[in-house]
């Protein structure tokens, strides 16, 4: 574990610098279009360095945000908030972390936040409607393990960061095709290499943002579901609930790819055979489910 936590800090590290560089990149050509001159580098690393730090610290607020998350109450979440406690002291977390709930049929949760002392964990209504006390149990000690593991940095910077990068690319591609830079550079020459660059992060930056994403290794919901059944002692209801969430029909409504690796399952549904096992891809963000129950089940 200890091993995990800091080979992820340094992934962390590293996917923050590469960020920084894309980043300074695209805005670097979006200024030489727009003919700013020498201020261009320096204007591209301020606001490269600027959207890694507000990326890095209110990444945990964005992705809340874009999932319409809203803080859980004792009141109307009385067992969530009782599960939470009770698992305290088993996972060793210095801090206890904030509850979020997404008002959704699916069940599923994730959990967020930049370090374990700044820490959320988000579940739907559904995953409350649906599973009983020990399957929630389940899921929450999973989602506890990623802000052991610090998981939840390295994805939520990801997701962040991935979903930013496309959306610039994306607007300095439509720039340049919508003719947006032409009244400004009247060299053919530069204009078409421009376009031409443009055209390659459009096409690039949605597989960027998937390498990036798979760039969150798949054994860690594997490490995650291991170390859940070491807060719970109890597989069955890790194992139940993970039936349950798999097999709900029901599409989240606010899920998108960028965060899509974050929750306990994919967010989205695929229609398959009845009776054909679910397989993972090389670009699935997740293990198979039917993987990850039988991997629990060795544990038993």
């Amino acid at each position: 574990m200890f091993e995990s936590i800091k080979k992820n800090k340094i992934e962390s590290g590293i996917i923050v610098s590469i960020f920084i560089i894309v980043i300074t990149l695209i805005v670097y050509y979006i200024c030489n279009a727009l003919d700013l001159g020498p201020i261009s580098i320096v204007i591209a690393l301020i606001f490269s360095i600027a959207s890694a730090w507000g990326s890095y610290y209110y990444s945990d607020k964005i992705v809340l945000s874009v999932n319409k998350a809203r803080p859980a109450t004792k009141e109307e979440d009385q067992k969530l908030v009782n599960i939470l406690d009770s698992l305290m002291v088993a996972s060793g977390l210095p801090s206890k972390p904030r509850l979020y709930v997404v008002d959704d049929p699916q069940p599923n949760a994730f959990a967020t936040g930049r370090n374990p002392e700044n820490a959320v964990i988000c579940v739907t209504t559904g995953l409350l409607e649906k599973l009983d006390y020990y399957e929630l149990e389940g899921v929450i000690a999973h989602e506890m393990s990623h802000i052991k593991n610090y998981d939840i940095r390295l994805s939520c910077i990801v997701s962040v960061m991935v979903g930013f990068i496309v959306m610039i690319a994306d607007l300095f591609s439509r720039m340049l095709f919508w003719g947006g830079l032409n009244a400004r550079d009247n060299d053919n020459k530069a204009n078409g290499i421009l376009m031409l660059i443009g055209l390659v992060f459009l096409i690039l930056s949605p597989i960027f943002g998937s390498l990036m994403q798979l760039a969150l290794s798949r054994k860690r919901e594997f490490l995650a579901d291991a170390t859940a059944v070491e807060f719970t002692r109890n597989p069955d209801g890790l194992i139940s609930a993970l039936g349950k969430l798999e097999n709900d029909p029901n599409q989240l409504k606010t899920a998108n790819s960028a965060t899509a690796n974050m929750y306990i399952v994919n967010p989205f549904r695929k229609d398959t055979k009845e009776g054909k096992k679910k397989t993972t891809s090389i670009w699935s963000t997740h293990p198979s489910t039917a993987d990850r129950i039988e991997a629990l089940r060795n544990l038993k």
